[in-house]
């Protein structure tokens, strides 16, 4: 049903025109820097090539933006990528307090990327006053997702941890798919988070091999996403976990993280005693920051369970 509904959408989707980089955006991009390069065209690099800096892909001009490293590594100099220094930044930018610049159809292929990848729009800036003011409207998923890149394209990457998250999703993200590709290094957390608002997300065909100190991947107030047909190597710790993580920061969540498809995984490693491979409404208000929304009548303001509900768990393997 869910890839029916990609399909019905795809058409109609309009792709804005994809410039290639000239030699010269080619040859800045490869020199290494501590500065971010901001790229704004379709990068393909030469085999060999190797990208030493931080690449940030952010508002509505970098739509249609790329980069196809041909087997090549994306590595940082200076300090390693933290969550507001990602090796990658998939960024929207506020323009007004009512408007954020957003970039979408972003394709990032075949690349060795050391670090993280952070994909985020309302709130990019850093701060979190422009979510939760918004939060306290009945509109408030609408506005998140229209404030959000959308359309992403990872696929057949290689991304290492080093600490921070490798791919936050951040809230309002749609459309975003991370395809056939190998995670592995470290977390301090998840290696995948799909935050808040977001939806319609795939993870397909991937390899998870991050040591975490956290499930694989969170679903918070996430919907609709399908994660089919992945291999996970747990380490003792969860799988798939969907909640809906009320009150933190103030934020209230309207969304659940109902209707998402979690399907024909295989996962090894889980807990001999307790294993959680895939675990449906895994809070259900259980955290001290949930009352931080209070006053409200929508939303986890109004109701601090996680809500799961429509979410198909079928074909998943567990192997010792």
């Amino acid at each position: 049903m869910l890839a029916l509904l990609f399909a019905l959408i795809a058409p109609d989707w309009s792709l804005p025109a994809a410039r290639p980089c000239t030699a010269a955006e080619l040859a800045e991009l490869t020199t290494p820097s501590a500065e971010p390069y901001r790229l704004l065209c379709r990068a393909v690099l030469e085999p060999g090539q190797t990208v030493r800096r931080r690449i940030l892909i952010e508002g509505a001009e970098a739509s249609g933006a790329g980069l196809d490293c041909r087997g090549g590594a994306v590595t940082v100099t200076g300090p390693a990528p933290t969550t507001r220094t990602p090796t990658l930044a998939i960024w929207s930018r506020r323009v007004t307090a009512e408007h954020w610049s957003r970039p979408t159809d972003v394709v990032v292929r075949d690349c060795r990327i050391t670090g993280s990848i952070r994909v985020w729009g309302m709130g990019a800036d850093g701060g979190y006053d422009d979510l939760r003011a918004s939060s306290r409207t009945a509109d408030h998923v609408a506005r998140a997702q229209g404030a959000a890149p959308s359309h992403v394209t990872l696929e057949g990457l290689e991304l290492t941890g080093v600490g921070s998250i490798p791919l936050y999703v951040g809230p309002g993200v749609t459309r975003l798919s991370l395809t056939n590709s190998r995670l592995t290094g470290r977390s301090d957390a998840t290696a995948v988070y799909l935050d808040a608002e977001s939806a319609d997300n795939r993870i397909a065909r991937n390899v998870f091999a991050v040591r975490t100190r956290r499930e694989q991947i969170a679903v918070d107030g996430s919907a609709r996403n399908a994660i089919t047909g992945n291999r996970f190597a747990l380490n003792g710790q969860g799988g798939v976990f969907l909640y809906r993580n009320c009150g933190e920061r103030g934020v209230i969540r309207h969304q659940t993280p109902s209707d998402n498809q979690i399907t024909d995984n295989v996962f090894t490693g889980a807990a001999r005693w307790r294993p959680q491979t895939v675990v449906v409404g895994s809070r259900e208000g259980r955290r001290a920051y949930c009352g931080q929304d209070r006053g409200w009548p929508f939303g986890s303001s109004a109701d601090d369970g996680d809500g799961a509900t429509g979410n198909v768990v079928a074909r998943n393997q567990m192997e010792r």
